[in-house]
């Protein structure tokens, strides 16, 4: 089973982002394949040096950077939401794999949850 997590709510102000990073964690802590696709304001997440103490949250980078280590097989951003956010791959967190063919990658998961 294959499982692709796709989130498309910016990182603050909204906790479905993280309550599908939460499963992601938990299914790759089970030993099942899971990969996050991240589209619309949802490639927010991938910013680097981000500074949300000003809305007291903690941020998310240190929770993405640590989910390869737990097995989520890959962070992957959809390449028209960061072109629509101005964001290029320098600006992204390590690891990030930038793909153009988002509903090509759809098929390739046997589920498919969207947050």
């Amino acid at each position: 089973m294959s499982v692709l997590i796709v989130i498309d709510q910016a990182p603050y102000g909204n906790w479905s982002g993280r309550e599908a990073l939460d499963m992601a964690l938990s299914l790759a802590a089970f030993d099942q394949s899971v990969s996050l696709l991240f589209v619309d304001a949802g490639v927010n997440w991938l910013r680097k040096h981000q500074n949300p103490a000003p809305i007291q949250q903690k941020g998310v980078n240190r929770n993405l950077a640590g989910a390869q280590v737990f097995g989520v097989e890959e962070l992957l951003a959809d390449q028209s939401a960061l072109q629509q956010y101005r964001l290029e791959p320098d600006d992204l967190l390590d690891g990030v794999a930038v793909t153009e063919q988002v509903h090509e990658l759809l098929s390739n998961y046997s589920h498919v949850v969207c947050q």
